[in-house]
This record gives C-alpha cells, structure tokens and sequence, in this order.
C-alpha cells in the first residue's frame, strides 16, 4: 500500500521507516528540508508541499498526519479539505482531542473524504517494538486500512485494533495517557520513599530490577523506570520540573463531564502543575496562617 506521511519528526520518522520496512510505498512531507532528506536515505520518496503530497499520490489516497494538535492539525486538515477528493482518507495519528477530532470529521464527510482518528502509543521505541493503536472511524474504511495498522502494530493481531467510532480513538488514547500520569505519580512517590529511608542504603535500580520480574507492579515503564536509575541514580542534572501535554487535562475534564471520579488521575496532573511552582504563594500562605492563629515560626528564605 502507498500512503502520504504529513510530519517526519522523530515519531513520524520511525513510523515511516517500519511502513518502508514492511515493504509499503512513503511519500511524506514535512517543512524541514532536513527531515524530508533523511525520508529519501531512508528509502521513501518526499514532497516539498502539501499539495505536491496529494498530487504525488494515486487515488484513493491516504494521508496519515503525525504533526502536533491544536492549531497545527487544524491547519493541516483545513488545506487538506481543499486540495483532496472524494474518496480520499485522513489518519490523524497524533494526540488530538477527541473532540476536535469529530469537527474534523464533519468537516471531511462534508466533502465525502473520510476521516479517522488514531490514538498511537510508542514513543520512540515504536519503530523496533510497534506501536500500540487505538482506532476510531467507519468499519469499512479502517478495514481497508488494515495493511498498515498490521504493519505498525507489534503484531497483526495485536496491539491495535478498532475501538469504535470516529473520536473513540483519541478518546481511548487521551484516557490511556491520564492513566500513564497516575502510574508515573506512584512510581515516582514510591522510589523516593525508598531513597529517604537512608538507614537501609537502598538500591534504587537493584530494587526496581526486582519488581521487573514476577512482581505486580511490573511493567515496561517500571522497566524505563530501573533504566533511568542505573544511568543517573541521583538524577543529577535534572530539574524537579514536570510538563504536561494536554491528554491528562483532558481526561480530568471528561471525568468531570461524565460525573466520574478519578482522584488519582487527577492529583497526578495537580502534582505536574506543583512541580512547576518555584515561588509557591500558597505555601508561604500556609506558613502564614499558621503563624498568626499558632505563634508558629516561619522560616525565611533567608534561613
């Protein structure tokens, strides 16, 4: 099967890179020259526009979109809507809110050009590991599709598979990314309480290796976990600053939205937002208060 890849970044790249490999035909586009080059080395052809994508490409096409959400998708969705036919497919295989991706949806039914959301977990091991894929969109248009989600996924039967309509795909993907935050959180407020007990001099790394095999809470980012600790045991060097992308947002506000109570999804995202507060104003309010109703001290900054 030949399809068009819009976005050549490093997930877009690997992803393009096991399509070459399982010997489907890549035609991508991306804005860096750089990144289009590498496509060429790598074995697939390139386009220095997105209508040059189009044009390259045999009817019915198929365009899978690997480019940030937000503005950026709907750009792309918006000048694709005009330069595409009927018939055509868009696979947005990036993480979207499932609710912008029925707009977008719509917007290409309008215009009888189908549309499917693809809620893709991998990171950048998915090129030698495949890719986790949850799919959403017409049962018919994802079946012939098939070829490539076979090619993605870690097997043909595994690893990916139609979830439900056009949105289920990056709803189920956003979900699977709040549940990431609450894993991470435990992980994270576990190791440090093992680190602070001191008397024992535990091996962070040598205990995690434990955990990895037959233990319950194993897992492949348990396994990341121990890896990141036998490098950097300390973790010198980095920050104590946590980002967010969005998906752990979003699933605190279906949660809300469908009256479903999810505290530890939602406590991981507030400890991300803690992380970022240098200067917490509410913790010096804290101080504050217990000064004045208990006389109890303050400690300055300066101490």
């Amino acid at each position: 099967m030949q399809l068009g890849m819009i976005g050549l970044g490093k997930m877009g790249a690997n992803m393009a890179q096991r399509l070459l490999n399982g010997s489907h035909k890549v035609i991508g586009f991306d804005p860096a020259a750089q990144a289009r080059k590498k496509l060429e080395e790598n074995g697939g052809g390139s386009a220095d526009s997105l209508k040059a994508l189009v044009a390259a490409l045999p009817a019915p096409r198929v365009l899978w979109m690997m480019v940030p959400s937000g503005k950026v998708t709907n750009d792309t969705v918006s000048a694709l809507l005009d330069i595409l036919e009927k018939g055509d497919t868009m696979i947005d295989g990036g993480n979207s809110n499932y609710k912008d991706s029925l707009g977008h949806a719509a917007a290409c039914a309008a215009k009888g050009i189908n549309y499917v959301d693809c809620g893709t977990s991998g990171g950048v091991w998915g090129l030698k590991e495949g890719y986790s894929m949850m799919v959403g969109g017409d049962e018919k248009v994802v079946a012939n599709l098939k070829p490539i989600f076979e090619t993605l996924a870690p097997g043909k039967d595994k690893g990916w598979g139609r979830v439900g309509p056009v949105g289920a795909g990056h709803f189920t993907k956003m979900v699977h990314n709040g549940i990431e935050y609450g894993l991470m959180q435990a992980y994270a407020e576990g190791f440090s309480i093992l680190r602070h007990k001191e008397a024992f001099e535990l091996d962070l790394q040598q205990v995690g290796e434990i955990w990895r095999y037959g233990s319950v809470v194993r897992s492949w980012l348990l396994e990341l976990t121990t890896d990141a600790l036998g490098k950097n045991p300390n973790l010198d060097g980095i920050a104590p600053y946590v980002p967010d992308s969005g998906e752990g947002r979003w699933t605190v506000d279906a949660a809300i939205e469908l009256s479903v109570p999810a505290p530890v999804i939602t406590l991981a995202l507030m400890e991300r937002f803690r992380s970022r507060d240098v200067d917490s104003f509410s913790d010096k309010l804290l101080s504050a208060m217990r000064n004045e109703f208990g006389g109890h001290a303050i400690k300055h900054e300066s101490d």
